[in-house]
This record gives structure tokens, sequence and C-alpha cells, in this order.
């Protein structure tokens, strides 16, 4: 999760937050595509479903909230076996009459004997949960999940087809996610610069959005979750939960733990961890993940690198510099600079699979080509090969992550911080400095504070850690399983982002029991 934003022109939208990135650019599609692409393979297949309708539980709540929690939900076929509907929530919490939003949903019925609705987040935040299950319900989950539960992904408010957040066309967010300084990193105009667009893009924002963009918030989105819940007609939530979506669970048990049922954190963040700690940790991890990265490189005989793990983390030092520096032209004039590098390094160290690609990535950079390099950006930031952009990501990304934390305005704290990050990530601690700037001057802050979330009360939730994911470093996850009353932490020893659903049968079957019978494991498994 770099600084959770990210000063346009210093550093990708978003890693640990933008955590369940899966897609790929036309280029390298082929080539990764088993690695990185997200597609279903089974329920593609599938019958189309009749139309149904889901009854709501009938709860008690306030009356200004039971045109909402009333609501029968009507799912039409929509392809692939899948139904697709959209509820209405309350524009503002605090008061519900003043408006609504529309939240998309799709689901794939269960299969067999049905237990409930299983609601997936594949992070972000801005990541769509609507396509995650649509296009990839067999990544998103396996066929035991398939069987007992209808498989729900929603797009939360300000994301995709639900109400969304909207900033620029596809111009502006070029030149917001890709323009290259000609001032030095860090120095008093490159800020002044960057301060600029960032107060430019927060008030395109405010235009293109309007009230809602106040109310995107991770509390709010946690509100929508329950109702959710009820108008599918569960008694309790059932959840899984990857990168961002983990915080998005925790908050969920927090504000309504007696409505937990069974719920899935993988790949956990620190609810606790200040903006400036959760981008130092994230750097140090993706840092590490280089690390893992350059030393299983080095013992094949077609790596672009030689040497050592030391000189080969030089080496990558050395690139992202010069293109910092001298940026390469890409074939369609947008030039590749340190900043759009380091994006396109940090997009495949989620999946030590994809390792071998980027190889073939860095050896094209370093003879002078940008055009892989902007395939793994482009693929990163949902950038479509005729410029278009395939969704509002990293708008939505932006809004919520400025309504989550807090952000400083002063530059001489800035650089302090940013000497912590050079000291604490030696290669990419610079290119993740000065993310504050992307949201200090955003048109609403946050109110509030950040600290740990207990969820007193709640029924036993399931923390699942890897123990060298670059984006939610483990140490996040131990912290998360221990702060929460009933937290279970269950360790993945490997690389990567996230661990469920990836060939590991000890995190399978672990998750699986626990989702389908409620089987809490006696202690880690330590897969």
């Amino acid at each position: 999760m770099k600084t959770l934003t990210i000063a346009p022109g210093s550093s990708p939208a978003s890693t640990a937050q933008r955590s369940r990135r899966r897609r790929v650019g036309a280029v390298v599609a082929g080539a990764i595509v088993t690695v990185l692409t997200l597609s279903g393979c089974v329920t593609a297949f599938l019958p189309e479903p009749p139309p149904a309708t889901s009854t709501p539980t009938g709860e008690d709540v306030a009356e200004a909230l039971q045109p909402f929690y009333s609501q029968r939900v009507s799912w039409s076929g929509c392809g692939g076996g899948m139904q697709c509907a959209t509820v209405e929530a309350p524009l503002d919490w605090a008061e519900p009459a003043s408006g609504s939003i529309e939240l998309a949903l799709v689901r794939q019925p269960a299969l067999g004997e049905k237990i409930g609705s299983l609601l997936v987040n594949p992070g972000g935040p801005g990541g769509s949960g609507y396509n995650f299950v649509k296009d990839s319900v067999d990544y998103a989950t396996d066929e035991r999940l398939q069987e007992r539960f209808d498989v729900v992904g929603f797009d939360p408010r300000g994301v995709g087809r639900s109400t969304g957040v909207s900033c620029y066309d596809a111009a502006g967010m070029d030149e917001y996610l890709y323009g290259v300084s000609t001032n030095e990193r860090g120095s008093d105009a490159w800020i002044a610069e960057m301060t600029e667009s960032a107060t430019s893009f927060g008030a395109a924002c405010a235009d293109g959005t309007g009230p809602l963009l106040a109310q995107v918030g991770t509390e709010n989105a946690a509100r929508d979750l329950d109702l959710l819940r009820a108008v599918l007609g569960d008694e309790k939530l059932y959840y899984l939960g990857y990168s961002y979506g983990t915080f998005l669970g925790a908050v969920y048990a927090e504000l309504f733990p007696g409505k937990t049922g069974r719920l899935v954190l993988d790949g956990a963040i620190d609810p606790s961890t200040s903006n400036f700690e959760v981008t130092k940790t994230q750097a140090q991890g993706f840092e590490s993940a280089l690390r893992a990265y350059l030393s299983s490189c080095l013992q094949s005989n077609e790596c672009p690198f030689d040497g050592t793990v030391e000189s080969g983390m030089k080496t990558v030092g050395a690139l992202l510099d010069s293109v910092d520096a001298s940026p390469i032209r890409a074939v369609d004039g947008r030039e590749l600079g340190g900043s759009t590098l380091f994006t396109a390094i940090i997009y495949p160290l989620y999946d030590a699979n994809a390792w071998g690609m980027l190889s073939d990535m860095f050896e094209s950079v370093m003879h002078g080509d940008a055009e892989m390099a902007f395939e793994f950006a482009d693929a990163y930031n949902g950038r479509n090969a005729d410029g278009s952009y395939s969704d509002n990501s990293t708008e939505a990304f932006m809004a919520v992550n400025c309504m989550d934390y807090r952000y400083n305005a002063d530059p001489a704290l800035m650089r302090e911080q940013a000497a912590v990050m050079d000291e604490a990530a030696p290669v990419i601690g610079r290119y993740m400095s000065y993310g504050d700037i992307g949201c200090a001057s955003w048109p609403y802050a946050f109110q509030g504070e950040r600290g740990e979330i207990h969820a007193q009360g709640s029924a036993p939730l399931l923390v699942i850690g890897t123990t060298n994911d670059p984006a939610t470093p483990y140490v996040w996850a131990e912290a998360l399983a221990e702060q929460l009353e009933n937290g279970h932490l269950v360790t993945y020893k490997g690389e990567g982002h996230t661990a469920y659903n990836k060939s590991n049968e000890c995190i399978a079957d672990t998750v699986d029991d626990y989702l389908i019978d409620g089987t809490v494991p006696a202690a880690d498994p330590m897969c």
C-alpha cells in the first residue's frame, strides 16, 4: 500500500491497497495469463439461472433506514450462470433521508445446498468486486465454497458500476498518472508542482462526483455491507476480503460485532498504523520482494542481472534514477520516468509466478525500450491499449484513502519522512515518498482517529498473512489478529500477495472448513 496516497508523478496509486489487481496488457497477457489474469473457467458454461428475488431479514432498524433494509432484491440473468441486481443505500448514513446511491451486485447462485451469501471484496480501495466475481469467480473462490454459497461480488460506494467517483477524462488521467516533471524530486519546485496537480485533481473529483465524494470512507462502506447482508436475507455476515478488503471487514466487525458470522481477512492491513508507517512498511515489503526476485533470477542463465543480490539492487536503483533523469519515450509518445518504472516493477512482484516476465521487462528497459514497462504500468492502472480506462479504480482509490487517513502538508516533515524512507528501503523508498501530497489538499478531510480494532463480542474471525507479502506485510496480519478480541491468525509461508485459492491445500482447507462448517483452527496451522 504505498503511502495509501501518492503524489501524482511520484509513485503508483497504491500497492497494498490496490491489492488484488491481476489485469495485464495485451502484450504481456499471453505470457502471464495464468498468473495474473482473473478468469473464470468452469462456471462460464453454467446455464442461465431464472430470475429470482431475495427476501430481506426484516430486522428492526431506525425508521429512516427501513426503506433501505426492507428492499426486496430482484435478480436477473446476466450471462455465465450469473445474476445481477442493484440495491439502494443512503448517500449519507448520518442523514438517510438526504438521498440515495446505487450499489451494483452480481452473484453466482450456490451450486448445491446453500448456507447463505458469501460477499467478496478483492481489495483496493477501488477494486471492483462485481468484475472480480463475474469474470473470475473460480479465482475468487474454489469449488467447495461455490457449492455451498451464493458467491456475491459488489462494487462498494464510489466504485465501478455503483454510484461512482468521477474526476478526469482519459487524457487527464494520462497526465496525472504518467506525467514527467523536469524538477528535482523533493525540491521546492517539485513539491509545488505536485501540489498543484493534486489540488486540480481533487477539485475535478469534487465537480464530477458531487456530494458522494464526502461519503466514500470505509465506515460508510461497512454500513453498506451490513445493508447488503440484510437485504440478501442473511442474519449473519459471511465475508471473504482480500487486502484492503480486510480493513473493510474489520471495520464491519467493529461496527456490527453481533452480526459477524464467518469473516476471512486475507492479506491483512493493520488498522492502527499511520499513513506514513503504512508506506514505510510497505516499501520494506517491496524491497524484500525485489531481493527475493533477484535471488531467484540470479540462479537462471537468462537473468538480466549478474553478480550478487546486492549488486542487482544497485543496478535496479541506478535504472530507476536513470529514467527519472532521462525518461525513455514510448511509441505512443508517453515518457517512461522513474515513477512509472517503479509501478511496472511492483506490479509483477505481487506474484512470484510472474517473475520471469519481470526479467523480460528489466532487460527491455536496459536496452532503451519502454513498451513492456508501460504494459505493466497500464495493467496496474487499468489503462487500455487504446488509451481509455477500463474503470474508475484510481479515482476511487484516491477518494477513499483521502477520507480514511490523516495527511501532512508540511514540506519539512515530508523531507524528514523521505529520509527515513531512504534508510528503510534504499532502492525504492524515494519513489514511495511524498505521498501525502496527493491528499493534503483534498476537498474533504478525514474526521476521527485511526486506531486498533477489537470487535468486542464478535464471532471468531480468520486473519491470513503471507510471510513475504510485499503489499500487505506479514506484520500487519500479526497485528490485526492480536488486536481483534476473537482474531485467529493463519500463516502462509511463501511469496506474493494474499494466500487463499493459490494451490495451497493447507490454506484452502483451513478457509473452506471455517466458512462452511465454522471450524476454527486450534492453533496457527503455519501453512
